[in-house]
């Protein structure tokens, strides 16, 4: 994907490529072509991680992905760009109203991962910022990609949510890969955690303990 000239195609592109943005003077409309150019393009990066997946049962879900990369442009840009958005900020990050399935939440993490980052900075700025509550609400039901800040996930079935045994895997995988001590002391993912290390947590992480 070439830099397009269109603030959503290119605050995309440069994020996933480069872990940059770019803010611009004012928030754009999102049209149905560039809606559809962002599906194209998701569509290949989805097929290029899923064959990290090693699962072909995982389809890819165009409408969560659409949500997702709008959701992740419009909070990029209201980091800055608040003047007159207070009345608006439920029109720009919206709730999902699609299907909560493993292709949905996969779908969309791959704009939804940067969510994090972006809390983050906008506590910095204002811990009481209502697009915070809003943000985090969504990574409260696509908890996958919030893995890196606190939410409140107390009242997850974790037995429930990892029927799929790909979905586990991945979810493990980014627990160690940023090392969340507050998920993997939890007994259920302690036991998980210590069981797919097997002889080699030492190696995994060391630190942890049973």
């Amino acid at each position: 994907m070439m830099e397009t000239k269109s603030p959503f195609l290119d605050t995309l592109f440069l994020l996933r490529k480069d872990e940059c943005i770019t803010i611009f003077a004012d928030i754009k409309k999102i049209s149905p072509k560039e809606e559809q150019e962002a599906a194209d393009y998701f569509e290949t990066e989805f097929e290029k991680e899923r064959l990290e997946f090693l699962s072909d049962q995982i389809l890819f879900d165009k409408e969560a992905a659409v949500w997702a990369a709008k959701i992740l442009y419009h909070s990029i840009q209201l980091y800055l760009i608040r003047e007159n958005t207070e009345k608006d900020l439920k029109m720009l990050i919206p709730e999902f109203e699609g299907q909560f399935t493993l292709s949905s939440k996969l779908s969309a993490d791959l704009s939804l991962r940067f969510l994090p980052q972006i809390i983050v900075s906008l506590k910095n700025v204002d811990p009481n910022d209502p697009l915070v509550t809003l943000l985090e609400n969504i990574l409260k039901q696509f908890h996958y990609s919030g893995i890196e800040i606190e939410l409140d996930l107390e009242n997850i079935n974790w037995e429930e949510e990892f029927k799929d045994k790909t979905y586990r895997k991945l979810y493990l995988e980014r627990i160690v890969e940023n090392k969340v001590y507050r998920l993997a002391e939890i007994p259920y993912f302690n036991k998980l955690l210590n069981a797919e290390f097997g002889w080699y947590k030492e190696v995994f992480w060391k630190e942890l303990k049973k």
